[in-house]
């Protein structure tokens, strides 16, 4: 009976506590009390922080292709986007940060190649602009799988592998895409099927009758893609509204590197990093591409490698 007591007695403590959480929670009302000349910022909670309700903008584009915000679910969807990337704030600063080194690297690839410029959004949600690993092989800013890129001409094996090649891999991606357009029909459709293939998209679209990404009903991850890749683009674009504060000093920049040409077997990239006044940590973090610490080159293929500019490394050899 004690125990019963015990344990009645925390659930009761858990329920009084979380009527208090939720009550400093509550959101602020934005009307007036007609009753009483007391403003509602009066009766806000004392803590200093507050989540509050966002407005989902009147209208939204991809690739110059409006969403349907008049479909209640779309603007359920597309709410949910906004909220998620918004309120997850230390992510969201990462990719103002990230944006700042990477999009002007990324932006005339896709311009020369006919791509709109709303698709490095897309590698934002991809990767977050990192070389990431996928669960099922897919790698870099990109993530592209390991066909897609030797189809596309990338080198990929245990010594090199491009798919890390920030320029090279953008070019794959641009190809993937203009296929996608050209045998879907829209932008939308092609970024849809970046993420579920070509094949999936078409299978999909046939079998429900539809002919817009806004009317087919998808799985969880290619559902919520192209909603994904707008929100990211709202608040990149829109930091002010999205409560997100930085200053240009607090943006990552790209070091200045040239080219060195290399068509022979490197044996040690330690000691040839040296010849450049850096180390081979520094050797790799502008060139992940090279996944192992010598160059195997057989076939005496012509490589370049990016060196950075002096004076941006203080290191010590």
């Amino acid at each position: 009976m004690k125990t019963i007591k015990n344990i009645l007695a925390t659930i009761g403590l858990i329920a009084v506590s979380g009527l208090f959480i939720f009550a400093m929670q509550k959101a602020p009302s934005e009307t007036h009390n007609s009753d009483t000349s007391k403003s509602t910022e009066d009766s806000r909670p004392s803590n200093s922080y507050n989540v509050y309700a966002l407005s989902v903008p009147e209208s939204l584009n991809f690739a110059g292709e409006a969403l349907p915000l008049n479909n209640p679910d779309i603007l359920e969807r597309m709410d949910r986007e906004l909220l998620v990337n918004t309120y997850w704030q230390s992510n969201g600063l990462l990719m103002f940060k990230r944006a700042a080194k990477y999009f002007p690297i990324i932006e005339p690839i896709l311009k020369k190649n006919g791509i709109p410029d709303d698709f490095k959004y897309l590698a934002v949600i991809e990767s977050g602009l990192t070389n990431a690993v996928s669960p099922a092989g897919a790698r870099g800013v990109w993530q592209i799988m390991k066909t897609t890129g030797r189809e596309n001409g990338l080198e990929i094996n245990d010594n090199v592998d491009e798919r890390y090649h920030l320029e090279m891999s953008t070019e794959v991606a641009c190809k993937y895409l203009l296929k996608a357009k050209e045998q879907l029909g829209s932008w939308t459709l092609a970024a849809a099927a970046y993420n579920a293939g070509n094949a999936g998209v078409s299978r999909r679209l046939e079998e429900q009758g539809v002919t817009d990404y806004y009317d087919l009903l998808l799985g969880e991850e290619t559902g919520r893609y192209l909603f994904r890749i707008v929100a990211l683009k709202e608040i990149l674009n829109h930091p002010d509204t999205y409560g997100f504060n930085f200053k240009e000093d607090d943006l990552y920049k790209s070091v200045p590197t040239y080219k060195v040409e290399v068509d022979t077997a490197v044996a040690d990239f330690s000691q040839f990093a040296k010849k450049f006044g850096i180390n081979y940590k520094i050797l790799k973090l502008h060139n992940p591409w090279l996944r192992e610490p010598h160059l195997n080159n057989k076939s005496g293929k012509k490589y370049s490698i990016d060196i950075p500019k002096d004076g941006y490394y203080s290191v010590k050899l």
